[in-house]
């Protein structure tokens, strides 16, 4: 069973939507934060330090304040305004002609630490803290969590419907490319359904924001010690999120290119290849893109190849050992380039797909790197049976795109 409610969100008049939404906080650093956020921009409240000249250490405690002054100004002009009741969002996203639908809610924050809503990734202690003064000085869930669940027939039929004969109140297109759209769901009918309908959800995955959702919670659990009248009713115990139904999303494939060959010459390096993979040599001058699972690309001298497995070198009863990242790590970042760990290693670089491939053998070209590898992406599947069986992705498996555009809506945790 999990918990969903509608909240009274904070969000921006129509005429001011897209000059607030902004990209989320970790896709941009403080420099080209700054040189993105417009005078209304949300990034003014999610990165402060770019109010400060020249730039602020981001983790300073004037940071954290400008932050919630920010906010707090952003309130007072008007530019975001609370809603008066209680309601659901519809969040729709439109990338290369394909939509996906999420649902705007709070979810709580005791069924985090309870296991049913579910991690693939690690987080970092650092990263941690930083969201935890964030959302704790702000008093707000500014940004949302991205979850995904297994498809509920009933609750895609609702919003179909809702979609089909509501109009959006938001409906913009970002210098991206990619259209952005909100429903504001306030039919108590319909509240009451959607509500009743996550009841007999087992579970929820976290897709992106493992940090923002275990700050979340950890800012409920301090509130709920400090609070001796703590009921569990209290609006600190939820956090914002956007929630997918998993045929909605896609993964990209996130790939690696490699400093160095390891002491190897390129015809070595392929000859050891061989031993574990179908290796073939493909059009230098076309890009390939894996065909399947188990199946990569590789760029190295001048040249594409497609690189097979070999039977017997992966294991695809484990939902670990059955990733392509696993197979690549295993058999040829560790094993033939003796690169141990992607977390820490500075001969290792990682390039999400949304930027093509075309520029893995640009960087090979130019001799910034010795080799690129592409990777057929992780499917939606392998995440929930990872998670499922509480395990850990390894560094840098998943990339979703489009990203969650901030500043459509915030949860505040005490009003």
């Amino acid at each position: 069973m999990i918990r969903l409610k509608p909240f009274k969100a904070v969000r921006p008049p129509k005429e001011y939507v897209e000059e607030i939404a902004a990209r989320p906080y970790d896709v941009l650093n403080s420099a080209e934060a700054k040189a993105e956020a417009s005078e209304k921009s949300l990034l003014h409240i999610t990165k402060p330090e770019i109010n400060f000249d020249p730039l602020a250490n981001e983790y300073s405690g004037e940071v954290y304040a400008k932050g919630q002054e920010c906010f707090r100004k952003w309130v007072e002009n008007g530019w975001l305004v609370q809603d008066d009741t209680e309601k659901y969002y519809i969040y729709a996203q439109t990338m290369d002609g394909r939509t996906q639908y999420g649902l705007t809610a709070c979810t709580n924050a005791e069924d985090y630490e309870a296991g049913k809503i579910k991690k693939h990734e690690l987080t970092r202690k650092d990263k941690e803290d930083d969201r935890i003064r964030h959302v704790d000085v702000q008093n707000a869930n500014i940004e949302p969590v991205f979850l995904s669940y297994p498809d509920v027939d009933e609750m895609n039929a609702l919003v179909s419907s809702i979609v089909e004969t509501q109009s959006a109140e938001y409906d913009f297109t970002t210098s991206d490319g990619f259209r952005h759209q909100l429903w504001v769901v306030d039919n108590p009918e319909h509240i009451e359904r959607i509500t009743g309908i996550f009841e007999n959800v087992a579970a929820l995955y976290i897709a992106d924001g493992h940090h923002r959702t275990a700050a979340a919670a950890a800012v409920a659990k301090l509130r709920r010690l400090q609070n001796p009248n703590h009921t569990g009713n209290e609006e600190y115990n939820w956090f914002m999120a956007v929630i997918f139904p998993e045929s909605h999303l896609k993964i990209i494939d996130y790939n690696r290119l490699v400093k160095d060959l390891n002491g190897l010459t390129a015809e070595q390096f392929i000859d050891k290849l061989k031993e574990n993979f179908i290796v073939e040599k493909k059009n230098a001058s076309t890009p390939y893109k894996p065909a399947f699972l188990h199946n990569f690309s590789m760029y190295i001298g001048g040249a594409w190849y497609s690189l097979t497995a070999k039977e017997g070198t992966y294991d695809d009863s484990n939902p670990v050992g059955g990733l392509d990242v696993t197979v690549l790590s295993s058999l040829v970042l560790d094993k033939i380039l003796d690169i141990k760990d992607l977390r820490t290693s500075k001969r290792i670089d990682f390039v999400g797909g949304i930027r093509g491939l075309e520029v893995l053998s640009k960087r090979v070209d130019s001799g910034e790197m010795a080799a690129a590898f592409a990777l057929y992406p992780v499917s939606m599947r392998q995440l929930i049976n990872i998670a499922d069986a509480g395990e850990i992705m390894p560094p840098k498996t998943t990339w979703f795109e489009p990203k969650l555009r901030s500043g459509l809506s915030i949860h505040i945790l005490d009003s």
